[in-house]
């Protein structure tokens, strides 16, 4: 009975640190409907300092790391985001009010990784004291590029399925993709995974953080990283938690527009992928010692749902698909809802593994 009490204590403590304290008060700066604005280029530059830092700062740790220690949590990481997109599709995708492209759509930003989100769980876990492997960074794209290919090769052949059926019954041939008709399912397209894996690739997010794993990785960019991103750091996260609330309020007006059912996969899904999260940052601490802060942010990672890479690769990818019911269900519902359980991950995890 003392882990109830134990939580609480460690969620109202967690509540008042400066990276929830700045989401909270966006929101509630945009519920008073405050002319509070950040110019696009100066939140696309704060984003991209962000993840250079994060990426180096794996980069330097993964030079020091052993392959063992990162191939088991990045498989893992590869596993929980394609176990994240197929719980979508057997749950949000079947649900009254929810089209097949949508609610995949919806899937996929949900199993993507936020890379705000990310910060935020590093900076709570540096305010308490809780240490964290350095690489943890390079794992983003494990988790992030596996769901959105997932996501999008099903919605793609559900949608040729729909299309082979509509011309059966029409008297006609059909022809897949990739495949050949006269009855046959669909078969995978080679050319439509690259097409989307080199969008993926070249988002703005993956290229940053990309790019600073490949600094930290093969330069020495120490100097630099001590002297200028990591002093910048928690001032250019808070800045953006405070424009993500903000957001966050303003994009809830548009899940009137779309069926209730995302409201409600948009407060819960965090909770229940954070519990995917953790339950594989549990099997890497058994497996290869994972520490307690790792397994917070892979739990971190699997709650939070794309902001940056994923939006614009879906809407390339399946032009179909609503962006008022995926990006609406993330922004509105999902990343205040992941950020705001971190100090419920960090109290499983001490839970589990012990502080």
């Amino acid at each position: 009975m003392d882990f109830l009490p134990e939580l609480a204590s460690t969620l109202l403590a967690q509540m008042q640190k400066p990276t929830l304290a700045f989401l909270i008060g966006g929101m509630l700066l945009a519920a008073m409907s405050s002319r509070l604005d950040l110019p696009e280029p100066v939140y696309k530059l704060v984003v991209m300092l962000l993840l250079l830092k994060v990426g180096m700062s794996a980069g330097i740790s993964v030079r020091e790391a052993e392959l063992v220690a990162l191939a088991v949590p990045g498989a893992l990481a590869v596993i929980a985001g394609i176990s994240i997109v197929l719980l979508g599709r057997m749950t949000l995708v079947r649900l009254r009010g929810v089209s097949e492209m949508d609610g995949m759509a919806t899937a996929g930003l949900f199993g993507a990784v936020s890379a705000s989100t990310l910060a935020a769980g590093m900076a709570m876990l540096d305010d308490v004291g809780i240490a964290y492997e350095g690489f943890i960074g390079a794992l983003y794209p494990f988790m992030d590029v596996a769901a959105l290919l997932t996501a999008i090769i099903m919605a793609r052949m559900a949608a040729e399925r729909r299309a082979a059926r509509g011309d059966v019954a029409q008297g006609g041939v059909v022809a897949i993709v990739g495949g050949s008709g006269g009855g046959q399912g669909p078969i995978m397209d080679w050319g439509m995974i690259r097409s989307i894996l080199m969008d993926t690739i070249r988002s703005p997010a993956i290229s940053a953080l990309l790019l600073g794993l490949g600094l930290g990785l093969f330069a020495r960019p120490d100097s630099v990283f001590e002297g200028f991103y990591e002093p910048l750091f928690r001032g250019l996260l808070s800045i953006l938690m405070l424009m993500m609330g903000f957001e966050a309020w303003n994009r809830l007006g548009e899940l009137r527009r779309v069926a209730h059912v995302y409201v409600f996969y948009g407060l819960f899904a965090p909770l229940v992928h954070g519990l995917i999260g953790l339950g594989m940052g549990l099997i890497a601490h058994e497996l290869t010692g994972f520490s307690l802060g790792g397994v917070v942010l892979m739990a971190v990672m699997a709650a939070s749902s794309s902001d940056i890479s994923g939006p614009p690769t879906l809407r390339g990818a399946l032009p179909e698909a609503n962006p008022s019911s995926y990006i609406a269900t993330s922004t509105g519902l999902g990343t205040p809802v992941a950020i705001l359980s971190i100090p419920l991950w960090i109290a499983l995890a001490e839970a589990f593994i012990g502080g």
